[in-house]
């Protein structure tokens, strides 16, 4: 499928490979996001490209000197840190399948959650406003005491590795 370059006014290109038209609302933020100074050379919108928070969804923002993990919806990017590294492309060579199985194996991913619950986590002094929240969610706080350090329910481990 060919793809189709945008005609908006944007620093960056839009690359659309989408199979519907744009609606209004959709064009307007792909033209937001083309106009960040950090993207690098063009975004590009994927088949079901649709309507997000702050970027659309199915939309790849490749950035220059930038990270934003969470461009797409609130908590898209929830789990998520940039932590600057030492290693260049050549140490990691080779070597990403098994840091990620390694880092997937110590946090909880999915629908998983820890096994026992961490003293840190029992002492955590805002489980009080359990009795404050929604009272169709108030009797979760086991659950949520378990998900605490793991990824909650739904996510998969992101893992991106930014090579200088």
């Amino acid at each position: 499928m060919p793809y189709e370059n945008l005609d908006i006014n944007t620093p960056s290109p839009v690359l659309s490979w989408a199979n519907h038209p744009l609606a209004s609302d959709e064009t307007k933020m792909a033209k937001n996001v083309a106009s960040l100074p950090f993207v690098f050379k063009h975004v590009a919108l994927m088949p079901d490209v649709h309507l997000g928070k702050g970027a659309l969804v199915g939309s790849v923002i490749a950035t220059k000197d930038a990270i934003i993990p969470a461009a797409v919806g609130v908590d898209i990017g929830c789990g998520m840190c940039a932590i600057k590294m030492p290693f260049t492309g050549e140490k990691l060579e080779g070597k990403l399948k098994k840091i990620r199985q390694d880092i997937e194996a110590v946090i909880p991913t999915g629908f998983n959650e820890n096994k026992d619950i961490e003293k840190s986590v029992t002492n955590w002094q805002r489980w009080q406003d359990f009795q404050d929240l929604h009272p169709g969610v108030q009797d979760l706080q086991n659950k949520a005491m378990k998900q605490m350090g793991s990824l909650g329910g739904g996510k998969r481990l992101p893992l991106t590795v930014v090579i200088q």
